[in-house]
């Protein structure tokens, strides 16, 4: 391999995946709260397996909230209507065993503090129009397409858990191609070949030109790529019937796809107390406007709380050498405290976050989508003014060669 060659992947998975399922339940409740009581707090887990699902957990509010209604309509916008792909509304046992926050955590909050200890790492680059990596990119739209098949009935036969994985090489840092496609869908038995072990290659190929190649196309692939669809022969039992799912457990999914480091703390099911989840978001919004203001290629910035403390404990920012003129990371981190609002009250009021906006963010990535408060750039300019720092052209589509020859569109 050249050097400066390297190869980075990311994974994604579909709403009707079995942890995925439990994060769209557990802010579904989050969601349901806050429409009736705005200022209620959350703390929301799910357990699903087989034909039980179970909502743990810990509320403080004045709302009435009816969970089995909830569980069931997240069933059946998922897609678990048909009991060929296992549990549905109809069919299955649901467990409602929420209790009450503990005062203890409440007297810090109370005062405006953080929910809870911990750090929040946001991250940035210049590889796709969203200003993120290109990997996660790929593997959330795979997904997404693969979601609109289904449901359009463009490939009937699939099923609504699915996983995706995309492989892109890189050459001193700039993304070029992909190499490796792993799609693994969950599908009816009507595409089984004669053993009764493999899907056919009728169907393999149906897949490929549904779901992979208008996303990737001959922009990101070529003749040595490697694609792999169901690579273990068959995918009939998914979502719950096929493995126990669990909030919280596809963290990385949530957000940079493991190109960037994960805090630890999961973010569904959580309050907007929770700096976890709001303080994550918080510092996303910072580094895409510190990249969006072209400081830097690529930036990294980590916020640190301690539990009922308003402001950080500690605000870092990196950017791995990748760094413009004038853009010194002490002095950026400095300007970074003056221009955003860094307390948990200040996040909550400036996103909005008091709103049931919540169980959209819990498939397909918290991160890079148009429709979220946090993935505004609308701070840049006053980050460029707090350093002193003469506005620059935030038009990023030719930073990168793959920009320029039409990959990131």
């Amino acid at each position: 391999m050249p050097k400066g060659y390297c190869e980075l992947t990311s994974e994604s998975v579909a709403a009707g995946h079995p942890d995925k399922l439990c994060d769209q339940i557990s802010d579904g409740v989050l969601d349901e709260v806050l429409r009736q009581d705005p200022m209620g707090r959350v703390a929301c887990e799910t357990l699903a397996t087989s034909q039980l699902i179970m909502v743990s957990g810990e509320l403080t509010t004045k709302a009435d909230i009816d969970v089995k209604k909830i569980v069931h309509d997240v069933l059946h916008d998922v897609g678990y209507t048909d009991s060929r792909f296992g549990v549905t509304a109809q069919t299955c046992t649901i467990l409602n065993t929420i209790g009450r926050q503990s005062p203890d955590i409440a007297q810090g909050v109370d005062k405006g503090g953080a929910g809870d200890q911990g750090m929040m790492i946001g991250f940035a680059c210049r590889e796709t129009p969203e200003l993120m990596p290109l990997p996660i990119t790929l593997a959330h739209r795979l997904m997404r397409r693969q979601k609109e098949a289904r449901e359009r009935g463009i490939l009937k036969y699939l099923g609504p858990d699915a996983k995706s994985q995309v492989t892109v090489c890189y050459l001193d840092g700039k993304p070029l191609k992909v190499t490796t496609v792993v799609l693994s869908t969950q599908h009816t038995d009507d595409i089984l070949d004669k053993s009764g072990r493999q899907i056919t290659e009728k169907a393999r190929k149906e897949i490929s030109e549904a779901v992979i190649e208008p996303v990737l196309g001959p922009r990101l692939m070529d003749s040595k790529t490697r694609i792999l669809i169901n690579p273990t022969g068959k995918f009939i039992v998914g979502g719950p019937a096929g493995d126990t799912g669990l909030t919280g457990r596809k963290i990385i999914v949530d957000t940079y796809g493991g190109i960037a480091p994960h805090g630890g703390g999961a973010f569904s099911g959580k309050d907007p107390t929770k700096v976890d989840r709001s303080a994550a978001y918080m510092a996303r919004y910072i580094a895409k406007n510190i990249v969006a203001a072209k400081l830097a290629e690529r930036a990294f910035v980590t916020l640190a709380y301690a539990i009922g403390v308003a402001e950080p404990v500690s605000v870092h920012i990196d950017f791995q050498g990748t760094q413009t003129t004038g853009a010194d990371e002490e002095n950026v981190s400095q300007a970074v405290r003056k221009v955003f609002s860094l307390t948990p009250q200040g996040i909550i009021a400036h996103f909005k976050l008091r709103r049931p906006i919540f169980r959209a963010t819990a498939a397909y990535g918290h991160f890079g989508r148009s429709e979220f408060p946090w993935e505004e750039t609308d701070k840049a300019d006053q980050l460029l003014a707090a350093l002193n720092i003469k506005a620059r052209t935030t038009n990023h589509k030719a930073a990168r060669p793959c920009c320029a020859a039409g990959v990131c569109s």
